[in-house]
């Protein structure tokens, strides 16, 4: 699977590599994968005012990964389309089980 390559094993989770577009007409999360970028594909309903759309963003892999919001950081690009994002006390593993299964 290429699309593992967007996710890296840290000590206290997994952190995974996003390129995100707020304002689409819907929420697609994964929406594929970005093999030159090396970056899971996310499009998101919400404008990027305000932090409004990485509020959807971190709800959004908190009910994908199913752990809590407070478990979703996003630890760098908070005001850029290229974010990564650590999932807290989630294996890479089970990381990748979850995207495969969404990612076509």
């Amino acid at each position: 699977m290429p699309f593992k390559d967007a996710l890296r094993e840290v000590s206290d989770g997994t952190v995974i590599d996003l390129e995100v577009t707020p304002g689409s007409k819907h929420t697609c999360i994964p929406s594929g994968y970005n093999p030159w970028r090396k970056r899971i594909e996310i499009k998101l309903s919400q404008a990027a005012q305000k932090g409004k759309a990485n509020e959807q963003l971190i709800e959004h892999l908190a009910i994908l990964f199913e752990i809590p919001n407070s478990s979703v950081n996003i630890i760098s690009g908070t005001k850029n389309s290229q974010k990564s994002v650590l999932l807290k006390a989630v294996e890479i593993d089970v990381a990748v089980s979850v995207l495969e299964k969404r990612i076509k």
